[in-house]
């Protein structure tokens, strides 16, 4: 992404004129995650957990939930069950605030080890489709997934 003065505040969008052409691949591959696991070797982070949120964010979404700080019980992962479940990008509206948060809360209930292993599996394996459609297939889109991943 390119720098600008909007970064804290504003993320980034379906073509955003921010986003460079290597951070467009990064972003569809998922490749763009791998820094993250040095917050994890830190212990900042989890591998699976609720997706950290912007601060503004974070303030914008316990206007629509008012429990919206339950998903901070647990450290955020850079995978959770809500991305393997198609959440992921820009918020565009309640609904998918909501469907977000259904997930984070469903992990924060259901997780243990063998939650973790589902999702991790599922994400290996969306983000090396992801990856074959952005090599091979750079026109297509990258695959949402709307089935749950961990029950």
């Amino acid at each position: 992404m390119v720098v600008n003065e909007n970064a804290d505040d504003l993320p980034a969008m379906e073509n955003d004129e921010r986003i460079t052409g290597a951070g467009k691949f990064l972003r569809n591959t998922n490749l763009d995650e791998l820094p993250q696991f040095f917050n994890v070797l830190l212990g900042n982070m989890s591998v699976v957990g609720p997706r950290p949120h912007m601060i503004a964010d974070c303030v914008r979404f316990s206007f629509v939930i008012p429990s919206y700080q339950f998903r901070s019980l647990m450290r955020p992962g850079i995978t959770g069950l809500a991305q393997v479940n198609g959440c992921h990008g820009f918020t565009a509206n309640y609904d998918s605030i909501i469907l977000r948060y259904y997930w984070d809360a469903q992990y924060i209930r259901k997780a243990g080890f063998r939650t973790d292993i589902k999702i991790i599996g599922a994400t290996l394996k969306q983000g090396f489709q992801n990856l074959r459609i952005s090599v091979f297939h750079p026109k297509e889109k990258k695959r949402e997934v709307e089935t749950p991943a961990a029950e």
